[in-house]
């Protein structure tokens, strides 16, 4: 697997090592090599990767039927790999029939929301009654303070009036946007690594991940907001491959046929509205409106898409590509921020049309009651007074929310799979719910959000790996991936005193998958490889990857509250800390 990343430096008739700054020469000994020269079309859009006809050659397979699969492959190998994951995600998706860990806030809350437009106190025994009535209670008038915007408990509550209000209902569209997300995550692979091999095996892996597998057969908003980033991202990288055609488009061949830079052009061309991007800021916008940390997600990708342009420009030609990207940043920003903000707030449409005589949403008639008085207030309306006032207490809730609880964990556990979530635990007698007659003692059903232990332990290497070609080899793609992994985790780490989870790190699943599919694609070895040293990388991979999908199935009894004997329990629990 060869490189896609672009060499900045356009300067030509100069030997590389005229041609290399010094910092880069004091980089060598690390490991730093300079990118190859090539055809700047090349280098700003890079061909797919195409299987060698030794493959179908040893498979038997006639050419015509061998050119058939891979032009079919492109969208043929990720909807296989989808349907794979929708199969595991949607079986017995109604089991375990309770209510399990926070489905108690967001089931009810999304019930809520798709009827009232707020959200609303529940009676303390309304979770029995839900599920002995297949949901079919008064919904309370008396208005709940919540914290969490409305954008994934409406999600959620679209499945429950698709089908009910009961847990396969509540569950639907997290395993929906779960199964999506595979699929997403397969194209994405294959566009970044022009590959779709290791689009596949990155789709491949999320789909045995045991922390995505559980969030998406849980009601809980981090796998919606999980789908939403990932959604921005791969538009983003669309964005990317788009701009970088249009402007190998604009430069011109040389007598030789060799497109070069040119400078004036690629300072000058125009990208257009880039509608790929405002679909970015679209899906940042429902990210935040789903959990507050989409702030930090957006400002990442923002940061990340400029750069990206910075690097296009560069790339053909200009000779200042900080001063001609200004116009792309100026689009970006209005594209992304704008853009999210104003998603924000319709999101919260309901809340805003509810009445504001105390019989609306929470804090709906503050403006009018307690926030009366002020200098300014003449200036916003009530509405928007109210819902600054309900953000500001919100945000002091999530600072000082220091209260202890068993599961939770710190973020420098995380990588690990240091302290998984228990959302369901039973201990049935031999005969009832799934447990073996002939177990001799009570089982263990548990549904434990924990990430497949061997695909976490090597995405640890993954990390350093991706580091590494991002920091020494300027690897773009490895710098998007580091870029997905930072946004969704570094932030965690500014609150570490406050009670903090496990599972919102599903919102970086997919991209340590990506990170271990481009180590496997390291091990694999790049085209041009010798056949020993290909069949040796493939061999490794291939065993590595086995592996993963072993582990997969190995906790599958965890994963799905499936009773098994203690004694087999046990067994699974292979740190301290998972107890």
């Amino acid at each position: 697997m060869t490189s896609t990343a672009s060499s900045p430096d356009t300067r030509q008739g100069q030997s590389p090592q005229d041609q290399r700054p010094s910092w880069q020469q004091r980089l060598r000994r690390f490991g730093y090599t300079a990118q190859p020269r090539s055809d700047v079309r090349e280098r700003l859009v890079p061909p797919y990767v195409q299987p060698s006809p030794r493959l179908w050659q040893v498979l038997g397979m006639p050419p015509v039927l061998a050119e058939r699969i891979t032009r079919w492959s492109a969208w043929g190998g990720p909807l296989l790999v989808t349907l794979l994951a929708g199969v595991m995600r949607f079986w017995h998706l109604g089991s375990p029939k309770a209510v399990i860990f926070d489905e108690t806030y967001y089931a009810k809350d999304a019930w809520a929301l798709v009827h009232r437009g707020f959200e609303v106190n529940w009676d303390k025994n309304a979770n029995d009654l839900i599920l002995s009535t297949n949901g079919h209670v008064r919904i309370p008038t008396d208005a709940a303070y919540v914290v969490h915007p409305p954008v994934g408990k409406y999600v959620i509550g679209l499945g429950e009036m698709l089908f009910g209000f009961n847990p396969f209902g509540w569950r639907f569209m997290t395993a929906l946007l779960g199964t999506l997300s595979v699929l997403m995550l397969c194209r994405i692979g294959r566009r970044i690594f022009r590959s779709t091999f290791l689009g596949c095996l990155a789709g491949a892996l999320m789909a045995v991940d045991g922390l995505a597998f559980v969030m998406a057969r849980t009601s809980l908003l981090d796998g919606v907001l999980m789908f939403f980033v990932l959604a921005a991202f791969g538009c983003l990288v669309i964005d990317r491959d788009k701009t970088r055609e249009k402007l190998a488009a604009a430069l011109q061949p040389d007598a030789y046929g060799r497109i070069r830079p040119d400078a004036h052009i690629a300072e000058t061309t125009h990208l257009g509205w880039r509608p790929w991007r405002w679909l970015a800021g679209l899906m940042l916008g429902l990210a935040i409106g789903t959990k507050w940390n989409g702030l930090y997600i957006t400002a990442a990708f923002f940061v990340m898409a400029v750069l990206w342009d910075i690097g296009s420009r560069k790339v053909a030609g200009a000779g200042n590509p900080y001063k001609a990207v200004l116009p792309d940043a100026a689009i970006t920003f209005v594209a992304t921020i704008p853009v999210a903000i104003v998603t924000y707030l319709v999101s919260w449409t309901g809340w805003i049309l509810s009445p504001a005589n105390g019989k609306g949403g929470y804090f709906r008639s503050w403006a009018a009651t307690d926030g009366k008085g002020g200098n300014w207030t003449w200036l916003f309306p009530d509405w928007w007074r109210s819902l600054w006032h309900y953000e500001h207490e919100v945000y002091e809730f999530h600072r000082n929310l220091h209260s202890p609880h068993t599961y939770m964990s710190n973020p420098w556990s995380w990588l690990v799979d240091g302290r998984p979530v228990s959302y369901f635990y039973e201990s049935p007698s031999p005969g009832k719910d799934g447990c073996p007659v002939d177990a001799g003692q009570k089982c263990a059903r548990e549904v434990l959000a924990i990430g497949t232990p061997l695909l976490w332990w090597v995405a640890c290497f993954a990390v350093l790996y991706i580091l590494w070609r991002w920091l020494l080899r300027r690897d773009w793609r490895a710098g998007a991936i580091a870029c997905g992994i930072a946004a969704g985790y570094l932030p965690w780490f500014l609150y570490q005193e406050r009670t903090i989870f496990f599972f919102y790190a599903v919102v970086f699943v997919p991209f340590l998958c990506l990170a271990v599919a481009m180590l496997l694609g390291a091990i694999i070895g790049p085209p041009g490889s010798s056949d020993t040293r290909r069949v040796a990388g493939a061999t490794g991979a291939g065993v590595l990857v086995l592996l993963i999908a072993w582990n997969f199935i190995y906790f599958w009894p965890l994963y799905t509250g499936t009773a098994i004997p203690i004694d087999d329990w046990r067994s699974r629990m292979w740190l301290d800390t998972w107890v």
